[in-house]
Order: structure tokens, then sequence, then C-alpha cells
């Protein structure tokens, strides 16, 4: 009447047991390389963020340290015209101080 009989039963079990592991072996096939995909992605993605946040940082430091070069050279320059300004004040002095001595001692008089 239609019934199956043992045989039949188990060759369908088998056939079944058969097509879910093939559909999982499928899904689980898709699911690494769409995972394998997203990692890539993600990968490209970030060493660009990084190479982006490099090539940022390494402008600013550059611009920082062309600045410090800057203020430490405007520096270096007036503290050597004050110093050059504090040498002519000093060779000022000593020639007046050797002008009183010998006007004082009587050393002018040759």
């Amino acid at each position: 009447m239609g019934f199956m009989n043992d045989a039949q039963i188990w060759t369908m079990i088998g056939s079944f047991v058969a097509l879910m592991f093939g559909t999982l072996t499928l899904v689980s096939t898709l699911f690494i390389r769409v995972l394998r995909s997203e990692i890539g992605g993600l990968r490209t993605e970030m060493n660009g963020q990084i190479t982006g946040l490099r090539t940022e940082m390494n402008g600013q430091i550059t611009g920082l340290r062309n600045e410090v070069n800057g203020q430490l050279t405007g520096l270096r320059n007036e503290m050597n015209a004050r110093f050059d300004t504090v040498n002519t004040r000093i060779d000022g002095l000593d020639r007046d101080v050797q002008a009183i001595v010998k006007r004082t001692f009587g050393l002018d008089r040759d």
C-alpha cells in the first residue's frame, strides 16, 4: 500500500545524513570564505588608517621640529646680539677706565 521496507528507510536516512553533511560542509566553507574576505578588508582598511596616521604624525613632528629649531635659532641670534652689545659696552668701559687711570696718574703726558 505504499509503506516502505527497512532497506528503503535506511537508504532514505543515509541519503538525508549525506545531504545534511554536504550542506553543513558547503555552508561552513562559504562562511569561512566570507570571514576571510571580511578580515582581509578590515586588514586593508586598518593598514590604510595606520599609514595615514603615521604620515600625519610625521608631518606634525617635522613641523614641531622646524618650529623649535626656528625658535632656538632666533634665541641664539638674540643672545649673540646681546652678548655683542655687552662686549661693546665693556670695551668702551675699559677704554674709559684706561683713560681715567692715565689722566689720574699722569701717564698721558708723554
